[in-house]
């Protein structure tokens, strides 16, 4: 079930299949494949499947239909932090196990429109810390190109799901390259939009300055169709911006430009240490075929950027101890007997033991420390200063440059457990997609090349801030140069 977006439309078109029976044929993978991955939290079988059957009839009276509205019928999932109305949304943890939301997030609202159809909610690293989908209160998802390793984090199941072919796309969020480092480890293409491009209500918060929704897909022009479909002004999120949606896949469609009319740069100094020696290969080779193509690539500073995981280590967990001190167990989140505790700190103590992961502890535990009186100023605040160094520097490479190419990570997917039990060892696999988070800016990862282990090598390209059209073009002359085509055997 290896279909994009616009396979799916022409099939609608030409009759090739119905809504209802490409679902079928959708759910038949998922329990085929998904008791080993384990990429889905929750497969909402009966409701897509009579949701389908309802778009059959659409198509039988009005055809016309498909043309206006690309994402009519197709069948895509979320990730679990995306609240659906009367449904479970756990965000990978034992605190929101039985929590049911009573209304839409606006990501999901924006979709519906659309007649999309839900399949599910994808597994996800606890409250969406993590790189690996090791921390989910559901237990770890798979890569399939490798069951022994993982696929990324925090958005690991969305990005399995849609490289396994149990997803057209899937809805993933971004606070330090949970994204693109998933898209990357599991051969797909994985879009961060700018911040504030994309409504966060109704999306559980982590980092509430870094979070942002955005789609985890087969191409290029598939995420520019979902980000046109998800972006938009929203009034009831105080961080998005009043900007109308995106256009990307009208300009796209276009195809008036050429990948020579764009200035590439190349962060060098960046990428000289701790890259795996393959990736530097691969990467090489694509910029010197890029050279020999008469593209101009210029080598670019961020001098600052060496800092990013470190800034991030920061301000991440401060906002997150503060965006977590909402589950007590009162209101709403897991809750200990109360007749078993003598007091009311007692009670807020076990519920939270009980109900948060070892990551989720460690990195409230980080920001309370970080936050508290002596240390705020040493720390959360001259973290946001050297956020700003970071900006800074990224504006001055784009006086120069359109767009900024490197890795998406540093190394290939690594094994299960190799680094569970060495937090600074995993903080540090996102060192190359932290600073677009901090920077706000646009980035993508899609597809280089596969390894001579059979496994995914992403190529990540940011863009300047809100300017999302720029960064589709060079990602979709990138990809159509790259060619890369592959599929997981499994």
């Amino acid at each position: 079930m290896y279909k994009t977006i616009e396979d799916i439309n022409k099939g609608y078109k030409k009759k090739d299949f119905k809504p209802s029976e490409l679902v079928s044929e959708y759910l038949s993978e998922i329990k085929l494949k998904d008791q080993k991955l384990n990429s889905y939290t929750e497969v909402f079988e009966d409701l897509v499947f009579s949701h389908a059957q309802n778009l059959d009839k659409e198509i039988d009276s009005d055809n016309s239909i498909l043309d206006s509205n690309i994402l009519f019928g197709i069948p895509i999932a979320l990730k679990d932090i995306f609240l659906v109305k009367d449904l479970i949304c756990t965000s990978g943890s034992k605190m929101l196990e039985n929590y049911v939301s009573n209304y839409d997030s606006k990501v999901y609202e924006s979709l519906k429109i659309t007649s999309c159809l839900l399949l599910g909610k994808n597994n996800m690293d606890e409250f969406a810390m993590g790189s690996s989908t090791e921390t989910s209160y559901h237990g770890p998802t798979l890569n399939p190109w490798d069951l022994n390793r993982v696929p990324g984090g925090s958005s690991g199941g969305s990005a399995s799901a849609v490289a396994a072919g149990l997803a057209c796309a899937s809805i993933g969020t971004d606070t330090g390259g949970s994204i693109r480092q998933p898209a990357s480890f599991c051969g797909i293409v994985g879009l961060k939009p700018s911040y504030g491009r994309v409504s966060r209500f109704g999306m559980i918060a982590f980092s509430s300055s870094l979070d942002q929704a955005g789609p985890l897909c087969r191409t290029v022009k598939d995420s520019a169709i979902l980000l046109d479909s998800i972006s938009g002004y929203d009034s009831k999120d105080s961080t998005c911006l009043n900007l109308p949606p995106t256009n990307c896949y009208t300009e796209l469609c276009k195809n008036d430009f050429n990948l020579k009319d764009f200035t590439i740069g190349i962060p060098s100094k960046l990428l000289d240490i701790g890259l795996d020696r393959e990736i530097k290969t691969n990467f090489d080779s694509l910029i010197k075929e890029l050279i020999s193509n008469g593209v101009k690539v210029v080598d670019i500073e961020l001098p600052n950027a060496k800092y990013s995981v470190a800034t991030y280590y920061i301000i991440a967990p401060c906002e997150a101890s503060s965006n977590l001190s909402r589950f007590d167990g009162v209101r709403y989140g897991h809750s200990t007997d109360y007749k078993n505790v003598k007091d009311l700190e007692e009670f807020y103590i076990k519920n939270r033991s009980e109900g948060f992961g070892d990551e989720v502890k460690r990195r409230i535990m980080l920001g309370n420390y970080a936050l508290s009186s002596g240390y705020y100023d040493a720390y959360y605040l001259k973290a946001n200063k050297v956020k700003e160094m970071i900006v800074s520097d990224f504006n001055s490479a784009f006086n120069n440059v359109d767009c900024i190419l490197s890795p998406t990570c540093p190394e290939l997917p690594f094994n299960l457990g190799e680094k569970k039990n060495d937090p600074l060892k995993m903080y540090l696999s996102d060192i190359l997609t932290i600073p677009a988070n901090l920077a706000q800016l646009p980035s993508i990862s899609i597809p280089l090349s596969l390894s001579k282990n059979n496994l995914p090598i992403g190529l990540q390209i940011t863009g300047k801030k809100l300017d999302e059209n720029t960064l589709l073009k060079v990602a979709n002359g990138l990809e159509n140069l790259i060619g890369f085509s592959a599929t997981p055997k499994g």
